[in-house]
């Protein structure tokens, strides 16, 4: 059932936006130098890499970029807590609005049409990531396909460390059902809006 409403919702999903989604690839190229789409390796269930997809929102050399300024005094700490920069200064200004709003997110319909992903499930993350959580907590996150949306995307926590970050992934997978999905699906919306994402 979960994988049937997976397909059914994604196609749904890229159709009905097929317009927005020309509009970002537009604006995309004329607010910053270069590719429309980001692509970037995850883990997937059973540890499986897959490539996922998003729109651009940051600057070209993004990932070399953020190594230099992740040496920086006032980037240091938070940049070791969950590899990520306050006030991103890689960020472009469109990528700023998507990013706001989760639109950058959109394309992952597509991972989820391959099987890649799932609308709902623990959020994909990188391989070096996964590495910092406990051993028994991953194995239990990678047991089902990670999500697009999820009860940590919801929970207005983004700026957790790993750790933290694990334990309420670990929550979704053992209360999941097809119920609990459509009530994070409904979640996400306000969640979305209200919530700042950094």
């Amino acid at each position: 059932m979960k994988r049937a409403f997976d397909v059914l919702f994604s196609l749904f999903m890229i159709t009905t936006f097929i317009p927005v989604f020309l509009i970002i690839s537009l604006i995309i190229k004329c607010d910053s130098p270069g590719p429309i789409f980001f692509y970037q390796f995850r883990v997937g269930k059973n540890h499986k890499p897959f490539l996922c997809y998003k729109f651009r929102t940051m600057c070209l050399d993004a990932e070399s970029i953020g190594k230099v300024l992740a040496k920086e005094e006032k980037y240091k700490k938070q940049w070791s807590l969950n590899q990520k920069l306050p006030d991103d200064p890689r960020v472009t200004r469109f990528g700023y609005f998507l990013r706001r709003f989760a639109l950058d997110e959109l394309p992952q319909f597509w991972n989820v049409l391959k099987g890649d992903l799932s609308v709902v499930g623990p959020r994909p993350i990188l391989d070096e990531q996964i590495r910092q959580y406990k051993e028994d907590v991953a194995k239990k996150i990678l047991e089902v396909r990670p999500g697009i949306t999820g009860l940590w995307q919801i929970s207005g926590l983004s700026h957790l460390g790993y750790e933290e970050r694990a334990q309420i992934e670990k929550v979704y997978v053992e209360k999941k059902s097809f119920l609990f999905d459509l009530t994070l699906i409904l979640k996400t919306i306000p969640a979305v809006l209200f919530f700042k994402k950094d």
